[in-house]
């Protein structure tokens, strides 16, 4: 996954703190509806700087999206998948289907956290300044109001 971030500060481990803007839902072209109120968030985080990239310069940061999807894949399936299991099995076995069904949907929901905590703490997301980014790229920038300052 790649995303477009600004350099906020170097580090002597060739690492840099960059500064992501989050649009909100409404992509951001609050000038095109004349402004819906919707928070931006900001979010701070490090990445490998091996270009040597200076504060303040625009860059293009790539996660690695093979660790993202397949957290988000057991976090949402796994509630989803106990769900349909647990109605099954509580219909043929004690004609309570839908009663089952919920509390192994909950119990997926307790295992999803309890994955999303370990898998965090062991292998963090790590992500690496790739380079400068297109000018298709800015050009997206520039219709937003995503202006990473």
């Amino acid at each position: 996954m790649e995303q477009l971030v600004r350099v906020r500060q170097i580090f002597a481990d060739g690492t840099a703190e960059v500064l992501r803007v989050r649009e909100s839902a409404c992509s951001g072209d609050c000038h095109q509806c004349a402004g819906c109120g919707a928070p931006q968030q900001s979010l701070l985080f490090q990445a490998e700087n091996p270009i040597g990239a200076k504060p303040g310069e625009l860059v293009t940061v790539e996660s690695d999206s093979g660790t993202v999807l397949a957290a988000a894949a057991a976090v949402y399936l796994t509630p989803v998948a106990l769900f349909f299991l647990g109605y099954l099995a509580g219909e043929l076995l004690l004609s309570r289907g839908a009663w089952v069904g919920c509390a192994a949907f909950l119990a997926g929901i307790a295992l999803a956290v309890v994955y999303d905590r370990r898998t965090a703490k062991k292998r963090p997301a790590r992500y690496k300044i790739t380079g400068y980014p297109t000018a298709a790229a800015l050009e997206t920038q520039i219709k937003g109001d995503n202006d990473l300052d």
